[in-house]
């Protein structure tokens, strides 16, 4: 692997977007925008741990921020707008990950407690957002529900359960409703964070306690494997022939002081045989 960038606070949520690669480095509340030669560019500012960052159909860019307990847009003169209201979906709203459809509609999660401030666990959620900005849940009862992405049919939703080993699939109705939940593949030993899904529909997960990204087919057989010196928190199918997994990496020290690891966030890249849908 090479090492695109260097010195990370907290990243996650990488994904390729119009030949650059955009993370959100959580710990220095900034949105990236990285080049292929590793040069960044600081596009947002956003005050909120965590969040995450994906793109409509019309190409307006979506935020979920805990902190504001809603969906951002982020506006032409760069300053954040309110796109949807979260705060009435749960007692802790979602903002782990978020995945925008073909159909203008976006899919948020949460883990339904706060372990920053040692909450008790708790059941997570799924919400949908509609084009109009309305927001419902639409599953709930997930173990820390974390990474998220649609098969490149446009109709699965599959979910990482960090605290259950597993892949959770749902069936997406014509209305973005959930149904027919079904265990995509059980990870047993792993703890599932960020997900990608490949051109072949197999799913790409990182794993934060065994320092690695596993490619997996639905069913669970491992199909490849990627080692790292530290904690791998998400990674994403981009470049210039979408061959290219970018993997977002930190030293992980646990909840008790997740400071820890600030500065030793990195971006990896591999170059994989089975490119993005």
């Amino acid at each position: 692997m090479r090492v695109l960038y260097d010195g990370l606070a907290f990243g996650e949520s990488p994904r390729w977007h119009e030949g650059r690669l955009w993370v959100c480095d959580w710990g220095a509340q900034e949105l990236l925008s990285i080049g292929p030669d590793g040069a960044a560019e600081v596009v947002a500012r956003v005050a909120s741990f965590p969040f995450c960052i994906d793109w409509l159909p019309d190409g307006r860019l979506l935020i979920v921020s805990a902190a504001d307990q809603a969906l951002l847009t982020l506006e032409r003169d760069g300053s954040l707008g309110t796109y949807a209201d979260l705060s009435a979906l749960a007692p802790h709203p979602p903002g782990n990950e978020i995945v925008a459809d073909e159909h203008g509609r976006a899919y948020v999660n949460g883990a339904g407690y706060d372990p920053l401030r040692g909450g008790a666990p708790a059941p997570g959620i799924v919400a949908l957002v509609d084009g109009d900005g309305r927001a419902r849940r639409v599953a709930d009862e997930l173990a820390f529900p974390n990474g998220m992405a649609i098969t490149p049919d446009g109709g699965t939703l599959i979910v990482a359960e960090s605290h259950a080993g597993r892949l959770t699939a749902f069936a997406i109705d014509p209305d973005g409703d959930l149904r027919d939940r079904r265990v995509w593949a059980a990870v047993d030993g792993s703890a599932p964070d960020g997900i990608c899904v490949d051109a072949e529909g197999a799913v790409w997960y990182a794993d934060v306690p065994n320092r690695c990204c596993v490619r997996v087919c639905e069913g669970g057989e491992v199909l490849e494997r990627i080692e790292a010196d530290r904690g791998c928190f998400a990674c994403a199918l981009g470049g210039p022939d979408g061959r290219t997994l970018f993997i977002v990496a930190r030293e992980w020290h646990g909840m008790a002081d997740i400071s820890a690891g600030n500065g030793t966030g990195q971006i990896l890249c591999e170059e994989v045989a089975v490119g993005r849908p």
